[in-house]
């Protein structure tokens, strides 16, 4: 059997070494992180997910504002707000809750958050930044991909690698991030023809798409790594995008779901605020 890489047991070890950074930095400046979520609208998954940050942040001794507006809010009214909080010398990370209404243009809303306080990643600049491979804050998912994959001492260099997905959130960034330690990365998607064949192929292979099933054990060659960073619910159950029962014995290291690289994301959130502070401190 394959070795399971726990998100949720990596994720404790990393919140408490956050934890002690931020007694000693509140020793220092006398101050702590403080992470404002702004939420529109009251759907049951984006507010369950506002409320474990917010848990997260107050066990890491961090503070933590939720601010919640109807969906009726104005585009304007909610630009007003991120300006406000670009403002506030209090707030070091900001975060507006995906997906925003119709009627609100996310790209704006994104573009206008000050890039110092970005902490999901998602401003213009930290992506072309992260793509020149220079300094950036990167998003939350392939940054605790990436910690997961440190996290078993697994190479990178000169493997194989295939992204089932190409979100701006996952896929994208998470392929940039295992080409920039040498990897070879194709990236697939809805339209790609003889996936299985390309999988076959691959070293490692992350499945990002929200569809149960996606990779099956006859897609896995023996040894090979599987990231699942699908979140499915099939029978009232929570799965990934892999058939993890079949697949973990080919493997030689395996995510699960749940448990795998859900908890990491909010971990790396955790670490963006905590190094937005220190760069606002300076």
């Amino acid at each position: 059997m394959g070795e399971i890489i726990s998100g949720k047991e990596l994720s404790k070890q990393i919140r408490e070494e956050v934890r002690l950074q931020v007694e000693e930095l509140k020793c220092k400046y006398k101050a702590v992180p403080h992470l404002a979520v702004v939420l529109v609208g009251e759907d049951p998954a984006s507010q369950s997910y506002v409320k474990a940050k917010e848990r997260a942040c107050i066990k890491a001794g961090m503070k933590s504002t939720a601010i919640i507006k109807p969906l009726t809010i104005t585009e304007e009214a909610l630009l007003n707000i991120v300006k406000d909080l670009n403002d506030d010398t209090t707030v070091h990370g900001i975060l507006v809750q995906l997906p925003l209404p119709k009627h609100i243009d996310e790209n704006k809303v994104i573009d206008a958050i000050d890039i110092t306080k970005d902490v999901d990643g998602f401003h213009p600049l930290n992506v072309a930044y992260m793509h020149l491979g220079r300094d950036a804050i990167l998003p939350a998912t392939p940054k605790g991909i990436m910690t997961m994959i440190h996290s078993k001492n697994i190479e990178l260099k000169g493997k194989d690698a295939i992204i089932i997905g190409r979100s701006n959130i996952v896929g994208k960034p998470i392929a940039m991030l295992l080409m920039k330690e040498h990897a070879t990365v194709q990236i697939a998607h809805s339209r790609t023809v003889n996936l299985k064949e390309k999988c076959l192929r691959s070293d490692i292979i992350v499945a990002a798409v929200g569809r149960p099933n996606t990779v099956t054990s006859d897609m896995v060659k023996d040894g090979a790594v599987i990231i699942d960073v699908g979140v499915n619910r099939v029978d009232g159950k929570l799965c990934g995008d892999c058939d993890f029962e079949n697949i973990k014995d080919k493997a030689s290291y395996i995510t699960p779901v749940p448990g795998g690289v859900g908890p990491m994301t909010i971990t790396s959130l955790l670490q963006n605020t905590l190094e937005c502070f220190e760069r606002l401190m300076k």
